[in-house]
């Protein structure tokens, strides 16, 4: 039996609900806080804002920003109308921006001024120069034929967007009943989050998750960190992907805890923020706390109250894993295997786990979760020791499939098996070696 069967929005009105004082979002650098009601008015306000323009259930809603807060705004509130949000990666080019436009039917798109040397304001007016000709709310382009929102995530104008400010206000003004009805037209099994894939096999491919995979996804990546609503997690992982916004947004929802967020990554900020709000656990990949490690200012921040988190996204050094340990604290960090296709988690080591198995291993997968080997030609079972296969997995965490690509999907969905394209070895006591250089415990 799996966790929840709750749809994202669902679930996290019984949290607010259930903890409404209890802090849910923190920008330190700016000392910006929302309890958990206070962050669910402004997603409700927000989403009866949407629906006031003319998005609803099914609709596509991307979002183009960094780690803003605007960005979790749009995320329940998007839940909250069965709306999809489509994330979009913060450092796409133009060319990559009217990939993802075209291919994913979007009908609105929320976008910050810029990242750093990518001006998202000028890029939109150039792809869609009907924008400084056109009312708001009557856009009508002919290379994109489903778009008809821009909304700009500032208080700035800009001819032919709405900005969130003029949204949240409207949503102010309609009661939430409008809400309530509206939840009534979708579950946990439609889509919720479409994440697009790196795209190194050809053009980025649209991972379609619902609810029932990523609020499950994100709870039992928290059981394996023993998160409660004590914990306050560091997020200077990026939201536009699952690193973010599963194993780090899902996983605090999940358990009542708090998140810590950092707009972008910088170590001194990662830092400073770890002792100013006592973060008990912090996400990364290696590079990320190699820099926080290697920091001049390092020695200068107080890392007691760390305790937990996850390394991952690449090869996590021996030595890099036992200084995050031996000088952060965080002897309970784990590490996490898995893909977009997979909401992203198949396996994650545990807190309880011994040093030997944090650093050799990925753990074992994820309970309601089935990881095996097969010869990739005949589908068959691999089991003998030495005998390289590819790895699959089946479970509540599998995608729903790819937008618009039945072709792609039947390629990796096989009888419910999720077929992830990377090798394994089946070694003497029965594990498997990923890619030659971990082990899973199935």
């Amino acid at each position: 039996m799996l966790f929840s069967e709750d749809t994202l929005a669902d679930f996290f009105e019984k949290q607010v609900e259930r903890l409404p004082d209890h802090e849910f979002l923190i920008y330190p650098d700016r000392n910006l806080r929302f309890t958990y009601s206070e962050f669910n008015e402004r997603a409700n306000n927000l989403a009866k804002g949407l629906l006031s323009i003319g998005v609803g259930k099914g609709d596509h809603v991307g979002i183009w920003a960094k780690n803003v807060p605007e960005w979790l705004t749009f995320m329940f509130a998007t839940a909250k109308i069965g709306a999809v949000l489509v994330t979009v990666n913060t450092a796409y080019k133009s060319h990559e921006l009217e990939y993802i436009l075209k291919q994913s039917d979007m009908k609105a798109l929320a976008l910050t001024d810029r990242f750093r040397d990518n001006n998202y304001i000028d890029i939109i007016y150039e792809l869609v120069p009907e924008l400084k000709t056109c009312q708001r709310g009557k856009l009508n382009s002919e290379k994109f034929p489903f778009l008809k929102h821009v909304i700009h995530v500032g208080q700035d104008k800009h001819r032919g967007m709405y900005n969130t400010n003029e949204l949240l206000l409207l949503g102010q003004n309609q009661d939430d009943v409008i809400l309530k009805e509206i939840k009534k037209e979708f579950d946990n099994n439609d889509v919720v989050n479409m994440q697009y894939t790196s795209g190194t096999e050809g053009f980025p491919k649209g991972v379609m998750l619902t609810s029932r995979n990523i609020l499950n996804d994100g709870y039992y990546i928290g059981e394996n960190m023993n998160f409660s609503e004590e914990d306050r997690l560091c997020i200077q992982v990026p939201l536009f992907h699952c690193f973010g916004s599963v194993l780090g947004v899902m996983a605090v929802i999940t358990h009542g805890s708090t998140i810590v967020m950092l707009e972008e990554f910088d170590p001194l900020l990662a830092l400073s923020a770890i002792q100013k709000e006592k973060c008990t656990a912090i996400h990364g990949v290696p590079t990320m706390f190699i820099a926080k490690l290697t920091h001049p200012m390092f020695d200068m921040f107080d890392m007691s109250s760390l305790r937990t988190g996850i390394m991952a996204g690449s090869t996590c050094p021996v030595e890099t894993m036992k200084e995050v340990i031996d000088k952060m604290n965080m002897t309970e960090i784990t590490s996490v295997y898995g893909l977009t296709e997979a909401s992203p988690g198949m396996t994650q080591t545990n807190a309880a786990d011994t040093f030997e198995k944090k650093v050799n291993t990925v753990g074992t997968p994820f309970p309601n979760v089935e990881v095996k080997l097969i010869d990739p030609d005949t589908g068959e079972d691999i089991t003998e020791v030495g005998k390289k296969g590819e790895i699959v997995c089946r479970g509540f965490n599998v995608m729903k499939g790819y937008y618009k690509n039945e072709e792609a999907t039947a390629d990796v969905l096989k009888d419910g098996w999720l077929h992830t394209g990377d090798m394994g070895t089946v070694s003497e006591d029965g594990t498997i070696f990923i890619k030659g250089r971990y082990k899973t415990m199935i």
